[in-house]
């Protein structure tokens, strides 16, 4: 892929890629805080792995085996995703990523929906994380009431949005620590484990009462929100150093880094834990640890390591959840109020909006059902999945229409990528499930007023047919 992601854009002079590519011009961007491409895979990264991954193995071990090769499949999805960001972000290096690309493709009313449904994803999966958070902040604390619950969620919600709110670099330093730490371990358990695998422990390849087509199927719903997060860099374009080259390498790499140790981990895990105790277990990465050296303190050491995951990632996509409607606002799609930035550069409305609506839906969670985690982790999927849908579309779009000049081989080279980006957000729907769908569509319906609303605020209408005036002056 390399330099792919370096091509120039359809239209694009000469002096003006010498002056994407100049090395002054990338210092000076330094200088003003933006995002190298170190920083910008991390926060690939860091909003991908968040704390799912530390229970995935013993979810997927249900299914049998046939779950790594259904992680394979939704890997190959994911990856599809992050070429078609990079091609796309190298065309439209603007902030605001899949609501930038809809609407660049389809218009202004897509172009909204999208950014609607990405912020409503932001919002709702950072309750998500928090909840997994302080599941393993009590690993050491034991504070079970759901008063005390609440108020760690809140620590976990708050501190994030503090971060955001002192500037992009300190954003880019706690995402590049907080990425470094929560990998180490991982990357132990997922190489060093490959050296204590017993073909014993495996277990069946399907696992299940039915077909393996439906356990392939099933374990592949399971395994598709832990790759949320691919499109992170394209969201704060503007604040990613020379995006057009940029913006496609981080999304790649960060995606294969994350396919790597999602596969290479859950492999070690099934090699090391026996199915059965696996199946069972809290902490398989704990349980996998103990099996490889004995003792009891892989799970002090797993939990931390989630701990670190998923403040983390909650710090990445508070950044995510105000930058996407500062996007739109700038284009008269949201809210104005949504524009407003602090000295440091902050949007501070939409930083501490979308984190106090992430609290309200954590106190949902601990007071209101004993099923909320589950519905609030299948809601957010779903949303998540109109944002992919259109990006690939709209990458679709410019390649069947001849709107960018790409013929051969490679013309079918990015027809094949992009469909299989589609196929994936379709089955990513799927896998969301009835009562998720329809309960994100209706939060999605409800953006409907807000575009009407910030419409009719700017003075325009649309389009009104009118009848034209006669000769003498009457109309008809």
């Amino acid at each position: 892929m390399g330099d792919s992601f370096g091509d120039r854009p359809q239209g694009r002079t000469a002096a003006e890629e010498g002056v994407i590519r100049d090395d002054a011009a990338e210092a000076i961007a330094s200088e003003h805080g933006k995002l190298g491409l170190p920083a910008a895979t991390s926060l690939v990264v860091g909003n991908i792995v968040g704390t799912g991954v530390f229970l995935l193995p013993a979810s997927l071990a249900a299914y049998g085996t046939v779950s790594i090769l259904a992680m394979g499949l939704v890997s190959i999805g994911a990856i599809a995703l992050a070429v078609v960001f990079g091609r796309l972000g190298a065309r439209v290096p603007a902030g605001g990523g899949p609501y930038a690309y809809a609407k660049d493709a389809f218009g202004e009313f897509p172009g909204f929906w999208n950014a609607w449904s990405f912020w409503l994803t932001a919002w709702i999966g950072n309750a998500a994380i928090a909840v997994v958070w302080v599941n393993y902040v009590n690993y050491f604390l034991h504070w079970d009431s759901a008063v005390a619950q609440v108020v760690l969620a809140f620590v976990a919600l708050w501190i994030p949005a503090l971060i955001n709110l002192s500037g992009v670099r300190n954003i880019g330093a706690f995402t590049l620590v907080t990425t470094v730490l929560k990998f180490i371990p991982l990357i132990f358990v997922a190489v060093v484990g490959l050296f204590f695998v017993r073909g014993a422990n495996f277990g069946p390849f399907n696992a299940t009462d039915g077909n393996w087509i439906g356990a392939i199927s099933t374990a592949g719903a399971l395994a598709l929100f832990i790759y949320s997060g691919v499109e992170s860099v394209t969201i704060v374009a503007e604040k990613i150093r020379n995006p057009a080259r940029n913006i496609g390498r981080a999304s790649v790499y960060g995606v294969l880094i994350c396919a790597a140790m999602y596969m290479l981990s859950t492999v070690a895990i099934f090699g090391t834990v026996p199915h059965d105790a696996l199946v069972n277990s809290p902490a398989p990465f704990a349980e996998a640890i103990n099996n490889m050296f004995g003792g009891g303190v892989g799970g002090g050491i797993m939990a931390a390591c989630a701990v670190v995951s998923g403040i983390g990632a909650i710090n990445g996509w508070t950044m995510l959840v105000a930058e996407m409607p500062m996007a739109a606002a700038r284009d008269g799609l949201f809210p104005a109020i949504f524009s407003r930035e602090n000295r440091r550069g902050a949007p501070w409305v939409g930083i501490v909006l979308g984190t106090a609506l992430t609290s309200l839906v954590a106190v949902y969670n601990y007071f209101g059902t004993t099923e909320g985690f589950d519905k609030i982790l299948l809601i957010a999927t779903f949303t998540t999945v109109i944002p992919y849908f259109f990006s690939a579309c709209a990458q679709l779009f410019w390649l069947v229409t001849g709107a960018r000049k790409v013929h051969g081989a490679r013309l079918g080279r990015d027809l094949a990528i992009t469909a299989v980006a589609i196929l994936f957000a379709f089955w990513m729907t799927y896998g969301a499930g009835l009562e998720a769908v329809f309960i994100g569509f209706l939060m999605m319906l409800a953006g409907i007023p807000v575009y009407i609303w910030t419409k009719a605020k700017r003075g325009e209408y649309g389009p009104r047919e009118r009848a034209p005036a006669s000769s003498s002056g009457r109309t008809r």
